[in-house]
């Protein structure tokens, strides 16, 4: 997680928003965890490799709405509303991407024979980490970008009311 933050704080030239991205992964850790604690399945290396797999996606669809919703906030969008249209404009490509990931690693989660104990350990806790990351993360990563975001200051009109002009009495 390090190294992503550190990477995407070189991208953006900001500590503020590879924060915002960072705040999907811990959605994602806790649905593997979930999902392999309900399957009665124990924490072990392949598990542990699934997470560091979650960690790279769960931050991957922070960084399509992150990503999006700080351009638009560049051309001159409120954060609010840059944050609400990325959201809104990023989820199919989101859900589309976790759900064709999601049915890759099913038949991990459903493998039997030699060997599937370390393939049900990384392909549950993968999918349920991406549920999580998917269903929560596109409800929050919005929100964390507008709380890790200012707001910049409204410029001034471009024709402000003069002034009145004095009067050659009073000069």
């Amino acid at each position: 997680m390090v190294m992503v933050f550190l990477i995407l704080a070189a991208q953006y030239e900001r500590w503020s928003l590879p924060m915002a991205v960072l705040t999907a992964v811990p959605f994602a850790v806790f649905g593997a965890i979930l999902a392999i604690y309900l399957r009665g399945i124990d924490n072990d290396v392949y598990f542990q490799i699934g997470l560091v797999t979650l960690i790279g996606l769960a931050a991957k669809n922070a960084i399509l709405i992150v990503e999006f919703a700080s351009q638009r906030h560049r051309e001159g969008l409120s954060v609010f509303d840059a944050a609400m249209d990325a959201a809104r404009l990023r989820f199919r490509p989101i859900v589309m991407t976790s759900l064709a990931f999601i049915l890759g690693v099913l038949p991990l989660a459903i493998s039997t024979g030699a060997g599937s104990a370390s393939r049900h350990s990384i392909g549950t806790g993968v999918i349920g980490g991406m549920l999580a990351a998917t269903l929560l993360a596109i409800l929050f990563v919005p929100l964390f970008f507008r709380l890790m975001t200012r707001e910049r200051p409204v410029a001034p009109a471009s024709n402000p009311v003069p002034a009145p002009m004095a009067s050659a009495a009073e000069s």
